[in-house]
Order: C-alpha cells, then sequence, then structure tokens
C-alpha cells in the first residue's frame, strides 16, 4: 500500500503557484516594453532571435521540476514486509505534574517518584503500548499510543510544572482526553494510569471515570503524598511556596478521590510506599487483564521512491539547461 512520509511537505506546492504568476509577471513586462518602443518593425529586428515559445518551455520544464522535487521530499513509500506482531494492552499515563507534585513530603519530590514509577513500568511491560497525558490546569496530550517506549521515556523526562502555562489540577479533563485517545470499537484491553495526589479542582473526574467504564476502559490509581499534608518547596530557589496572602501553601493527598475513580472502572488503587511495590502491582494489574495482538509500525520496513522523482526532476532541469532562448534559425532582418 502507497503512502506518503512526510505529508506536511505537500504545502511547498504553493510555491507553484507563485511561480506562475512571476512567469505572467514577466510577459507582462516584456509586452509592456515592447509597446513602449513603438515601431512594430523595430521591435522585429530587435527580438528576431528570440524564441518566446522555447522561453514558455524552459518554464514549464523549471515549473514541473520544482513539484517532482517536493514530491521527493513527501516521499512516496511503500511498506515491503517486516511488520512485527505483538500481543499487549493500550496504556495511557495521565501525570499530574502541578506545583502540588513539588512537595517533598516523598523526597525529594512528589513528581520525582511518579517519574521513577513510569519509567520502571515502562520497562516491565514492553510490548504494551503506552501514551502520556500531563495535566495541570489543562490536560496535554505529549504522545500518543504507542510502542516506541524510548520516546515515551523522552516526554516524561521533559515534563514538569513549567511544561503547562495554567496551574490547577482537572482530573476530569485528562480522563477525558485519554478517552479519545483508545479505540471505541473495542470494549477491553485499555487502561488508564493515573498518578497525582488528587488535589483536584474540576468535579467531572467521577463522570468521566464512569464514561472510560462503558468504553471498557480500567483506570488504576496511584497515589503520591501525604494525607496530612505537605508544604511545597520550589525546587530553584528551596523556599516554600505561598498564596497571595503570604502563607506557606500546604497540599494534601485525596485518597478518597482516587479510590473512587479506581472503584468505578474496576481498577485499583494504590498509596505510594515504594517504586518496587507499586509497578510491581501494577504490572500484575495489567497482566491480568489480558493481552490483544496488533502490528507494531515502529518496526515495519518500507521501500521509498523519493529518488525517481528527484531524477526526474534533475533529467527537467539538464534539458532545460540546454535549451536557448534564441531561434535556432534566426528571422533574416
Amino acid at each position: 500500500m502507497l503512502h506518503f512520509q512526510h505529508i506536511i511537505y505537500f504545502w511547498a506546492l504553493l510555491i507553484l503557484p507563485i511561480l506562475g504568476l512571476l512567469f505572467a509577471s514577466v510577459i507582462r513586462w516584456k509586452r509592456k516594453t515592447t509597446a513602449k518602443i513603438g515601431d512594430p518593425a523595430l521591435v522585429g529586428i530587435l527580438t528576431r532571435n528570440y524564441s518566446p515559445r522555447k522561453f514558455a518551455l524552459k518554464f514549464i520544464l523549471v515549473f514541473l521540476a520544482v513539484g517532482l522535487i517536493v514530491l521527493g521530499l513527501v516521499n512516496l513509500q511503500r511498506r515491503s514486509g517486516g511488520v512485527v506482531r505483538r500481543k499487549g494492552l493500550d496504556v495511557m499515563v495521565l501525570l499530574d505534574v502541578s506545583n502540588s507534585m513539588l512537595a517533598a513530603d516523598l523526597p525529594p519530590f512528589r513528581l520525582a517518584r511518579a517519574k521513577q514509577v513510569v519509567s520502571r513500568l515502562l520497562d516491565e511491560v514492553p510490548d504494551d503500548r503506552v501514551g502520556l497525558i500531563i495535566f495541570a490546569g489543562h490536560a496535554y496530550l505529549q504522545m500518543p499510543l504507542s510502542s516506541d517506549h524510548a520516546a515515551a521515556k523522552m516526554y516524561l523526562d521533559a515534563a514538569n510544572p513549567g511544561s503547562v502555562p495554567t496551574q490547577g489540577t482537572v482530573i476530569g479533563e485528562a480522563l477525558n482526553m485519554a478517552a479519545q485517545t483508545f479505540n471505541n470499537k473495542e470494549k477491553k484491553y485499555k487502561s488508564v494510569i493515573l498518578i497525582t495526589d488528587g488535589e483536584d479542582h474540576d468535579e467531572s473526574a467521577l463522570k468521566a471515570a464512569a464514561q472510560l467504564h462503558d468504553q471498557g476502559v480500567v483506570v488504576h490509581t496511584v497515589g503520591l503524598g501525604s494525607p496530612t499534608g505537605s508544604f511545597i518547596v520550589d525546587p530553584n530557589t528551596g523556599e516554600q511556596k505561598k498564596d497571595a496572602e503570604g502563607n506557606p501553601v500546604i497540599t494534601k493527598l485525596n485518597q478518597p478521590l482516587l479510590q473512587q475513580i479506581a472503584q468505578t472502572t474496576g481498577g485499583t488503587y494504590q498509596l505510594y510506599d515504594n517504586t518496587d511495590a507499586v509497578v510491581t502491582s501494577l504490572e500484575k494489574s495489567l497482566s491480568d487483564m489480558g493481552t490483544q495482538s496488533y502490528e507494531d509500525e515502529n518496526y515495519a520496513q518500507y521501500e521509498s521512491y523519493f529518488y525517481l522523482f528527484l531524477w526526474g526532476a534533475l533529467v527537467l532541469l539538464l534539458i532545460e539547461l540546454f535549451i536557448p532562448e534564441k531561434r535556432q534559425k534566426p528571422i533574416p532582418a
């Protein structure tokens, strides 16, 4: 099956109408210049060796060559085999990156422990397709479902409170976004892992969890922090964050909400104690869900045909180069 690899380069085809306008402008300029001379006989003498047809032909060749170069950049491909079949789950990780995740009740801070859990889990589920959503005041899809765990770790490392423009914690929005990433035709083999302190500023979390349950998605939740609360420490300054009145901000783990979300979807809730225990429990919960077979496109092999277009462009440009604008047999004066 043929497809184009880099369809974004199709935008470069916009240069073709620009070239057409330039050609039309040159033709118009030549006509105006000829009209200014005035004497048709004199114009005929001055331009007797010039061939308008060859000038147009040279432009057409360049025009077509540019089009072929763009098609070469887009790169027409055909899959030639090499697709790897895997058995695994679709797992979307929802990671809280709000300021409250900087609390130091889990040294060095909650977010660092959360990243550690996700990174270790990726090593334990090599055949699962994994995606990443980060959230604070809004949710943001960092990586869609993919078997490329190296890319997932790259996005995971870059996640921090500075990755989102607004602060807060909207678990419901993150759950809704996760629902959109799954194949709704399949009612199983789908899971969400929600890692947060549960300080939710959105009342839609339980409703979103119920909708995920209807789609066959199981949500496993991991709570980080202390129910008694902890101060938020800025890792850059080492100082405690304060509210508008100058009082230290205290963040508390909301266990009841995370337990309800997990219970609504038939998932599990864990209070973070240590990374090994959490990862082991999550891996077991995922393995108990069974697996589905899928084709891993990351290992597919393709034949590329970009060189055909580039060779065609080169031939046209060489032909254009050797076509003179002069007539082969000049008109006698």
